[in-house]
């Protein structure tokens, strides 16, 4: 049953909640951390970390898709950001942190930034960037908005991707709306029909509820992306659309779709991704246990030495042309920052949880005494009074 709360005379809300708002409860045994998988499987795709990094130009550059990929990540590459648009993104990116780094408004960076995302699409440099990945030998993942799906995705085809991310602030089966290159009218894009046309497996979102979810799940995505994005300081869905989710609360609700629709399927099984809030490996092992499958990153990779923000973190939403969400936010000044395999897989001298994040995701699983991530899926959580 929902737990409603009045807010006033005649009007109720759902009491939802943070992953801050729960902690994990061990079970009466425990295992040694090196008995304990972190392996994920979407397809035929299978990775021994459950992440993958947030589509923002700030985190994925074609190198650090290869990097993330041979760590056993996966790196998605923004299909509407700078690599789609300029041959010589070094130099551009060089002249956006330059202004974030010595203008004190966070407007100043934000208008650059929607400068350089009014230069048009190329599908040409697109296709370079994703064939240099897929000749690395990593997985290549593409994010395109549901508005350029259509648009993009043959010349994604074409250079060989093997799994199409389609995100947007909000998504949905029926009608999709998220982040417009312009306020035109456009078809909508009918999801279910643009994926049963497709040879590669979809990866669509982000949803925040139950029905949403299910209903994402019904248009044969192989996985669902659960959540906003959000990081405090750097993205603002809920300032500037009056739009929020409580994390630990959508993705349980989203895995109760995924076991709906396993029923209803006769056992399909759609992934839950969990995109939001997730800063520290114990964020990272709350979203397991509340139900995801695989988390996707921000903040926590732009902190690494050979990330293109340099330090800084930007969401793929924050360059829209009309209706930025999100300001440029330093996570990491000057230049001893950590590598991706300090911040993945360690070593550590991070107290607070902010580097070998898979490697604490594995000793919270064995410490709990579970050896693999759908076991741990189960585990007993409390809220916080």
């Amino acid at each position: 049953m929902r737990d409603l709360v009045d807010i006033g005379m005649g009007r109720t809300a759902r009491r939802t909640f943070e992953l801050d708002d729960i902690s994990i409860i061990p079970s009466r045994r425990t295992r040694s951390s090196k008995d304990v998988s972190t392996a994920w499987q979407i397809d035929a795709y299978r990775f021994s970390s459950p992440i993958l990094s947030h589509p923002t130009d700030a985190l994925v550059s074609p190198e650090t898709a290869i990097e993330l990929g041979k760590l056993g990540a996966l790196g998605v590459l923004n299909g509407e950001g700078l690599w789609a648009r300029h041959r010589d993104v070094g130099d551009k990116l060089a002249a956006l942190l330059d202004v974030a780094e010595n203008n004190p408004d966070p407007r100043a960076a934000v208008r650059f930034l929607q400068k350089l995302h009014a230069a048009p699409l190329n599908p040409e440099l697109l296709g370079e960037a994703v064939a240099q990945v897929r000749d690395a030998g990593v997985t290549t993942a593409v994010r395109v908005s549901p508005q350029n799906a259509q648009l993009l995705t043959p010349a994604l085809l074409a250079a060989g991707i093997e799994l199409l991310v389609v995100h947007g602030t909000i998504i949905s089966a029926e009608h999709v709306s998220a982040d417009d290159e312009d306020e035109s009218d456009r078809t909508p894009l009918n999801l279910k029909t643009f994926i049963a046309d497709l040879d590669v497996p979809v990866i669509a979102g982000g949803v925040h509820d139950h029905r949403t979810a299910l209903h994402l799940m019904r248009t044969g995505a192989a996985g669902v992306i659960v959540g906003y994005g959000s990081a405090a300081g750097a993205t603002s869905t809920n300032e500037v659309l009056g739009i929020g989710v409580s994390m630990a609360t959508a993705i349980a609700d989203a895995a109760a779709a995924r076991r709906e629709y396993l029923d209803e399927t006769g056992g399909r099984y759609v992934h839950v991704l969990a995109d939001g809030d997730i800063h520290t490996s114990g964020d990272l092992a709350k979203a397991i246990a509340c139900g995801a499958d695989a988390a996707v990153l921000g903040t926590p990779l732009a902190a690494a030495s050979s990330a293109p923000g340099r330090g800084w973190y930007w969401s793929s939403a924050a360059a829209h042309p009309s209706t930025p969400r999100g300001a440029l936010l330093q996570v990491e000044a000057g230049d001893a920052r950590p590598s991706l395999e300090q911040i993945l897989n360690g070593p550590s001298d991070d107290p607070y949880g902010e580097l070998n994040i898979v490697g604490a995701l594995r000793r919270s699983m064995a410490k709990a005494g579970y050896s693999d991530l759908k076991e741990f899926q189960k585990v007993g959580l409390n809220v916080r009074a």
